[in-house]
């Protein structure tokens, strides 16, 4: 996909309708107060899920995201990017009502706030060098790599399990604020290898000169989140099933993946 497309005025107002008719105009009633509006949170460096293009973050998060809120009967608030490892913590400080950002469910982060029903899988990438000369084809042949990820991510979690069984060396990790600037190291030759998640990988491989090595399989699953105590996930979680059941789930997957 182009990190330069996004959806048009025309398509955004398609997919703000689209659910007008049936149980969406019923899924809740807003309650009054700051409940009526939901805002929402990203880290803006995970492209085709989330990214700024022109001032705008843009993408695929933020398209089901607004168009979950909006189903589901509240107004969407303004959009904040933050860090990766802020956004849990704003959560909770009450400085954000949801988080769409690409965000694996794990146990560790269930016991701090809650998740929407899992609406992505994904494995993760080994991104390398397009034409260089390290080009691995599994985990075994990352020893003695320099290897980088994303601070907070499951890239960083699976780069230390590699660590951990001896394959990667801790001084030869390297943690990232964003991907983006991961990626950009690796086009630089500061590091031989980036583990990301297999749909940006993919993107950065499309727009990039780095190319995806091989999958580490893990079978995650991505989830909005909530805090714990926001009755509010349910609603999200009846509008994320209508826009499955009607179709605009798909839309939105081809418009941003396809």
């Amino acid at each position: 996909m182009d990190m330069a497309h996004r959806f048009s005025m025309d398509r955004r107002a398609y997919l703000k309708t689209v659910g007008a008719v049936g149980v969406s105009a019923t899924i809740a009633g807003c309650s009054g107060g700051n409940d009526d509006t939901i805002v929402p949170g990203t880290n803006a460096a995970f492209a085709p899920f989330e990214y700024e293009e022109d001032g705008e973050i843009v993408g695929f998060d933020i398209d089901l995201a607004e168009e979950a809120i909006d189903r589901a009967g509240y107004e969407v608030g303004d959009w904040s990017d933050l860090k990766f490892s802020s956004l849990i913590p704003s959560l909770n400080n009450n400085d954000i009502d949801l988080i769409a950002a690409g965000m694996t469910i794990n146990p560790d982060r269930k016991e701090q706030i809650a998740f929407t029903d899992p609406y992505w899988e994904s494995n993760q990438s080994v991104l390398v060098q397009s034409d260089g000369d390290f080009q691995p084809e599994g985990e075994s042949d990352l020893d003695g790599a320099r290897v980088g990820a994303q601070k907070g991510t499951t890239g960083e979690s699976e780069t230390e399990r590699l660590r951990n069984e001896g394959v990667i060396a801790e001084d030869a990790l390297k943690r990232y604020n964003n991907y983006v600037l991961a990626v950009e190291d690796l086009e630089a030759g500061n590091v031989d290898a980036v583990v990301v998640d297999q749909p940006v990988a993919n993107n950065f491989a499309a727009g990039r000169d780095v190319s995806v090595a091989f999958v580490i399989e893990t079978g995650e699953q991505f989830g909005m989140g909530m805090r714990q105590d926001d009755d509010r996930i349910g609603d999200i979680n009846d509008a994320l099933a209508e826009i499955r059941d009607d179709g605009t789930y798909d839309d939105l997957v081809a418009e941003w993946f396809e």
